[in-house]
């Protein structure tokens, strides 16, 4: 498994020459949130402040002040390129007149980006108008600063303490579903692990996420951290109720969905309650089918879209409103 924190890692040691991105405030509707980042090289991305115009002029600017660069300020090797060709611009500038900004504005420019410039260092006021061709209506300030070895440090220790309160997604089941769903979940802010009792069905699993072969899968709920969404797509039915089952125990569980017809949702419900012990209320916080039925359409990546979204969703509300992801749960059953 290769974490986040990993890439970033790989990316400062082998990107050269590199600025910080950073989103440092906003004000009304913007594409990200304040403290988004993304790391420029004349060469290479990592990250995004929200795409659009924005984030043009932010690269744009980061690669003039790592062109300019006298020396390299961060010790990762690999490219990074030399001086810019292009004319330096003037220390405050103007980013639609390319006018000082020690000028008298013409009448009418109140709106546009105004940008504060040194060697190290610059900060955009970017309004997100017509102005720049996006209609965001909002205002975002950014930071951008040349990466140095303190500041490299502080990206790593601040992805290591995100990483480390990331939500976990189990997922039992490596089948066609499970694959895919792996995948999407590959992409989104939680740490998945994929759990199966197969050892085939764990090859070609995306690298950020984990994997676990196991001959009992439904133990590992019990070892799951609070808050875990479980997604139960396993090719065994009977498997797959008990790790259900085990996963309606857990009332501290974000989220517990599991694959199948309305039909096997019936069946799993006459076993829970009369030979599991369960109850209504924790057959009550039960997702099935995932994905919700009111898109008929039954492939692998249409199925893991919709159940990615769900999960999400009750991640979301679990973490942000304790004990409001029953509600949630419930309204996406009914669909």
């Amino acid at each position: 498994m290769k974490s986040k924190v990993q890439s970033l890692r790989a990316f400062l040691a082998s990107a050269g020459r590199l600025a910080l991105v950073e989103v440092a405030g906003t004000k009304g509707s913007t594409p990200r949130e304040k403290g988004a980042f993304m790391l420029v090289s004349q060469a290479a991305i990592f990250g995004t402040i929200g795409g659009g115009q924005l984030e043009y002029m932010a690269i744009d600017k980061a690669r003039q002040m790592v062109g300019s660069s006298p020396s390299p300020l961060w010790g990762g090797s690999g490219g990074g390129g030399g001086a810019d060709d292009r004319a330096k611009p003037p220390r405050f500038a103007d980013a639609a007149t390319r006018r000082p900004l020690t000028d008298p504005p013409h009448k009418g420019e109140g709106k546009e980006a105004r940008i504060a410039v040194d060697e190290v260092r610059a900060t955009l006021d970017v309004p997100l108008g017509p102005e720049i061709g996006q209609c965001c209506g909002g205002r975002v300030e950014v930071l951008i600063r040349i990466v140095d070895a303190a500041l490299a440090a502080e990206l790593i220790a601040a992805a290591e303490a995100e990483e480390a309160h990331l939500p976990h997604v189990y997922i039992f089941g490596g089948g066609h579903v499970g694959q895919a769903l792996a995948s999407t979940v590959a992409l989104l802010p939680v740490r998945g692990v994929v759990i199966e009792t197969r050892a085939e069905a764990l090859e070609g699993m995306p690298e950020t996420v984990e994997t676990l072969l196991t001959p009992m899968p439904e133990a590992e709920v019990r070892n799951a951290p609070a808050g875990t969404a479980f997604a139960i797509l396993t090719h065994d039915h009977a498997l797959d109720f008990l790790i259900v089952a085990e996963a309606l125990k857990r009332d501290d569980a974000a989220y517990v969905g599991m694959i199948g017809s309305k039909t096997k949702r019936a069946t799993f419900r006459n076993w829970f309650l009369k030979s599991a012990d369960g109850t209504e209320a924790e057959l009550a916080r039960l997702v099935s089918p995932i994905g919700g039925d009111a898109v008929r359409d039954k492939r692998p990546p249409v199925i893991a879209a919709l159940a990615a979204a769900e999960i999400m969703t009750a991640l979301v509300v679990h973490n942000t409103a304790p004990n409001a992801d029953h509600e949630v749960q419930h309204k996406m059953m009914a669909g």
